[in-house]
């Protein structure tokens, strides 16, 4: 695991830590849809740490999705503001932040890399069940990413001899920050 996923995962425990009386809170398990359709597993987990508010954190990684050459592994916590005065219904607007560590051959480009990134999501969670939630969502941010781009026939061995560690490319985009239908199950 990268450095950059770990400070991630620190920052959201330390978020945890410091919510007040968490034992009586609710706690939901998602998976988002659409990420699992492009054949990228991943896991999430929401807890209310206020009235109004949540923290949500997702994982996600691939290996070889539809027999492409990728490989990448992420985090993403959110912070949502939830608009109706009831966590987990109803609409939400957010801020999430991203890590990712990724390795992808496209074509004859190879990039191998880290990125970082924060947006602001908006989303909509629709009660299918006492337990079961439908949730969209959607969000905008910018994105920067710092990798090892070159071509397939490239001797790489020898740049990252004279290079050790360097990257050759990096910068920033923006970027869909979050895209999404998930369905979660509240376990309490």
């Amino acid at each position: 695991m990268t450095r950059i996923v770990k400070y991630l995962f620190s920052f959201v425990f330390l978020l945890l830590a410091g919510a007040q009386s968490l034992c009586a809170q609710q706690v939901a398990v998602k998976t988002n849809g659409l990420s699992l359709l492009a054949g990228v597993p991943n896991l999430g987990c929401e807890l209310v740490v206020g009235e109004r508010s949540s923290v949500d954190l997702s994982v996600y990684g691939g290996y070889k999705p539809y027999g492409t050459d990728i490989k990448i592994i992420g985090v993403q916590p959110e912070y949502r503001y939830w608009f109706n005065g009831r966590p987990m219904v109803r609409e939400y607007i957010g801020i999430s932040a991203l890590g990712a560590s990724y390795d992808i051959h496209w074509g004859k480009h190879i990039y191998e890399g880290d990125a970082v990134g924060i947006g602001i999501t908006m989303g909509y969670s629709m009660a299918l069940g006492k337990r079961f939630n439908l949730e969209f969502s959607a969000g905008f941010g910018a994105i920067h990413f710092w990798h090892q781009q070159y071509f397939e026939n490239d001797n790489f061995e020898d740049y990252a001899i004279n290079n050790p560690g360097k990257t050759n490319a990096h910068g920033y985009k923006l970027f869909p920050a979050k895209l999404a239908v998930s369905i979660s199950y509240i376990i309490r």
